[in-house]
């Protein structure tokens, strides 16, 4: 019999859901059946906040679909909390269905009602809920919609489970054209004149490009910007991969120097946050030249010299149209030249900590042999603090879709979850988590989501028995003896994983990574890598908590 779920799920097929992440619950039942009418591939989690994760990570890697989690009511939707403000954060465009005791019942106190849409809306594009079962399509595009347009992001729709359960009265129901793709806003072309002024007057410009670049699909666009102009690129966020690693433009050792040096600051899609100290990173005199798909965030913090204000790759596009065509000659490689010495000098600094024979392993050795492991097809997802921050230093994001991490709210437990979605996206694709041991002990658990879906992830712990990042700055302004709460136990994680019904490995010394990494992937099932890394308890060089 055809109920209010099947209206959902009809409606989510139209959208172009790919998969729907869920943990079950009375409340969802009928969408859950519903998509089993519509092909809708359901995969169930053992946390809320891992199906929301995973929903995040499938609207990352599949431009112009979005991601779905389906929710049960009170503490299923407060357990997907975490999620959805981490892609608030992020701006992931996901769409997250919860249910709600009955309407018939509602403000009587049901099992597990509370107010999921007060609670939501503050880390929502969008958030509501439908009381009429003919109006269940109708109201999953209106958050599809909002979820995509703009600067995207989280949209929550609550359905009370009678509504779901009612009959569905598909001749009455409407079923609206579901549009995944935003309608492309073109910037202004006296903003993108106004730039190219301020640009040609530069002797030091540096382009930073975030989150919004991918988001806008501007990655070619982007490219073409930097070989027309030779401006020295970084990426940050989502943006990573943007530009390819091997790119002659893109740089990723000598931001602090070069933002120092900068007397034109060009913020492409991303915000003036803390990572660049709220605007304070940027020289007092330089001016600054921002791009971004929401207009709210020109000037955020610091005051803009030029905002330019539309879908962000057309926006580079036209710049260099005009550049060829009307717009002044803009050559920076001199500049450029001096960083990629710089860059060149960094990397031989690193060189004795890549090939450092030490047991327990050099974090920086453990991120070299994860570099000469990975290839362009493997998709590499970043879950923890220190390790995370170390092995950045030394692994290239090779292109576009291969590096996922949580984003500025720096949500640890994204591992697994974001690697379900990737894994099912690209069955092809080689799909490795580098853990710190801290953040496996979040979602480590969504190991047996994989080994009962029979997806063949891969994950590498450093374990170093510790929170490392916050190991190092409270020793530092505390002192060694007022230590508390940054110690772990050298937990065998690999036997966890074993447990579950993977694949385990463990690792002391680092000639025995890179077979260990073989024989994980070679098993054909999910599988851990352990690999037990140096505990450092050096004085902290900055703080990230400002």
């Amino acid at each position: 019999m055809a109920h209010g779920g099947s209206l959902a799920a009809r409606a989510l097929k139209d959208a172009g859901v790919g998969a729907i992440f869920t943990l079950t619950g009375g409340h969802i039942m009928p969408i859950l059946d519903g998509a089993l009418d519509e092909d809708i591939p359901v995969i169930d989690v053992r946390h809320e906040q891992a199906a929301v994760h995973a929903a995040d990570a499938y609207s990352r890697l599949n431009p112009g679909r979005i991601g779905c989690a389906v929710l049960t009511a009170g503490p299923g939707i407060t357990d997907g909390v975490t999620g959805i403000a981490n892609a608030w954060r992020a701006n992931s465009p996901i769409l997250v269905i919860g249910g709600q005791g009955p309407f018939s019942n509602l403000r009587r106190g049901s099992l597990q009602e509370m107010d999921h849409v007060g609670m939501i809306r503050p880390i929502s594009k969008w958030a509501d809920a439908c009381y009429q079962t003919d109006r269940i399509p109708e109201y999953i595009e209106m958050a599809v919609r909002t979820a995509v347009s703009g600067a995207p992001g989280p949209a929550f729709l609550e359905i009370p489970m009678d509504v779901l359960m009612a009959p569905a009265p598909f001749d009455t129901a409407r079923f609206p054209t579901v549009r995944t793709t935003p309608p492309t806003i073109h910037p202004d072309p006296a903003d993108l004149h106004d730039a190219l002024d301020v640009l040609a007057a530069a002797e030091r410009p540096v382009l930073l490009g975030g989150t919004g670049v991918k988001w806008s699909r501007g990655g070619a666009a982007l490219a073409r910007f930097a070989e027309a102009t030779r401006i020295p690129v970084y990426l940050n966020g989502m943006g990573r991969g943007m530009l390819r690693a091997d790119h002659p433009q893109f740089f990723n050792r000598t931001r602090r120097q070069a933002m120092k040096e900068c007397d034109v600051f060009l913020l492409v899609g991303s915000p003036l946050d803390f990572r660049l100290r709220f605007g304070a990173s940027v020289p007092a005199d330089a001016r600054i030249v921002q791009l971004d798909m929401d207009a709210t965030l020109i000037g955020q913090n610091r005051s803009a010299d030029v905002g330019v204000v539309g879908n962000i790759g057309v926006a580079l596009e036209q710049l260099t149209d005009l550049l060829e065509t009307s717009g002044p000659s803009l050559d920076f490689g001199a500049w450029s030249d001096r960083l990629r010495a710089d860059e060149d000098a960094a990397a031989a600094d690193l060189e004795s900590q890549l090939t450092s024979d030490e047991s327990p392993v050099d974090p920086l050795r453990f991120a070299a042999e994860i570099r000469d492991f990975i290839d362009e097809d493997t998709i590499l997802i970043g879950d923890g603090g220190d390790i995370v921050a170390q092995s950045s230093k030394v692994i290239p994001v090779l292109r576009e879709n291969c590096w996922m991490d949580p984003g500025p709210l720096g949500t640890l437990g994204v591992g697994m979850p974001f690697a379900l979605a990737a894994q099912h996206s690209f069955p092809d694709r080689r799909v490795l988590i580098i853990y710190g041991d801290g953040a496996f002990g979040l979602n480590g658990f969504e190991y047996d989501t994989a080994v009962r879906f029979g997806l063949p992830i891969v994950g590498i712990v450093g374990n170093d028995a510790a929170w490392g990042q916050m190991l190092r700055p409270q020793v530092g302004i505390y002192g060694a003896d007022r230590k508390v709460a940054v110690d772990l136990a050298p937990t065998r994680y690999d036997l966890v994983v074993e447990a579950l019904g993977g694949h385990g490995e463990y690792c002391e010394r680092p000639d025995e990574i890179r077979p260990a990494l073989e024989r994980a992937f070679a098993s054909g099932k999910p599988a851990l890598v352990n690999v037990m890394i140096r505990k450092d308890e050096g004085a902290p060089k900055g703080s990230t908590y400002v």
